[in-house]
């Protein structure tokens, strides 16, 4: 909901109702992940997508309907083989969507979704439990009961940024949880033309992007105005002084020694879920030499990816960006970087 948070407050600032349509739960080769949303305003205008074109006729028919009823509805939209086409989502995928009515969701959770503070929504997907009927973390009155259950288990996904069905309570009452968490960090050290690229594609991936150097001539806010933060100081300075957890991604392309070998040692003792330093092979060889002599574990430096990006034949700033960008979604997703033409793999994992 994050992408179409900016549509909605207008909507409501103009008095407009509203339903949400959102993922809850997807199988095999779904289009959209869980959390995708679309939604109705009552004057037909639509915002955002749950299945990237495949079903959207079906969910702004049922969002009408909501919108008149005032009623939650969760359906299921899937496919055999006989009648994608009938059905709409011709990729051969199944998702199941929660349509709501705007009415129970606060002014104060849509403005903390839209500036990127911390908040999660947790609906119910149960008939006996109220279909659709939602709670917010954090909560703004005192919650007892299956309630409070709920409202543990979503501030407990929303500390690890991850959205989902779970089961809940001794009946396994399922419940759609939310969570809106700050985006994770990118943090790009060093100051060169390939850092202001890698910082251009990390925010278009949804990243919140820092530029470090010690350099301050080169670090400055003209040269990388895609970055949120640009900070002049040593490496390894920063990144002892700033946040850094496991949805954190670093990117070292100083290749540098007395830049690398210090700010790596540090990174490699850090929870971030993915460290790569830019360079030759014969640089990579001499950087795998310093951090052994200075005591890294082999451990440690199997994280790290060196040089760094995936195999594209990349030459230019942009070029290698997508190349870099590339490793950090596979790593994330566990893809092998490969063309799916070789493959016969879920596109989708």
């Amino acid at each position: 909901m994050r992408e179409i948070a900016a549509g909605l407050a207008e909507w409501r600032a103009a008095g407009l109702r509203f339903a949400t349509a959102t993922v809850v739960s997807t199988w095999r080769s779904a289009p959209r992940p869980p959390g995708a949303a679309m939604a109705v305003a009552e004057t037909g205008e639509v915002l955002g997508s749950v299945s990237g074109g495949c079903v959207e006729a079906a969910v702004y028919e049922l969002a009408r309907t909501v919108l008149e009823t005032g009623s939650p509805v969760l359906e299921t939209y899937g496919v055999a083989d006989d009648d994608a086409f009938a059905v709409g989502l011709t990729c051969g995928g199944t998702i199941e969507v929660l349509v709501q009515p705007d009415t129970d969701l606060p002014d104060h959770v849509l403005s903390a979704v839209r500036e990127g503070r911390p908040a999660a929504t947790a609906s119910m997907l149960e008939c006996g439990d109220g279909l659709g009927r939602r709670l917010h973390v954090p909560a703004d009155e005192v919650l007892e009961g299956f309630d409070r259950v709920v409202a543990d288990q979503a501030a407990g996904m929303l500390a690890a940024g991850t959205t989902g069905v779970v089961a809940l309570g001794a009946e396994a009452r399922r419940v759609f949880v939310q969570s809106f968490a700050p985006p994770p960090r990118m943090i790009v050290f060093g100051a060169i033309d390939f850092a202001a690229a890698v910082s251009r594609i990390g925010k278009f991936l949804g990243y919140h992007v820092t530029v470090c150097d010690a350099r301050p001539v080169f670090t400055t806010p003209r040269r990388f105005p895609d970055a949120d933060e640009v900070v002049v100081r040593w490496p390894h300075d920063y990144l002892a002084a700033t946040e850094v957890d496991a949805r954190t991604v670093l990117c070292v392309l100083t290749h540098d020694p007395k830049f690398d070998i210090p700010l790596l040692t540090a990174a490699l003792r850090s929870p971030a879920r993915y460290i790569g330093a830019m360079g030759s092979r014969a640089t990579h060889r001499d950087r795998m030499r310093r951090l052994r002599d200075a005591g890294v574990p082999e451990a440690a430096l199997a994280r790290l990816s060196s040089p760094i990006g995936l195999d594209l034949g990349a030459r230019t700033p942009e070029e290698t960006a997508v190349s870099v960008a590339a490793e950090i979604v596979a790593s994330a997703w566990g893809g092998s970087g490969r063309p799916l033409t070789e493959l016969e793999a879920p596109i989708h994992r």
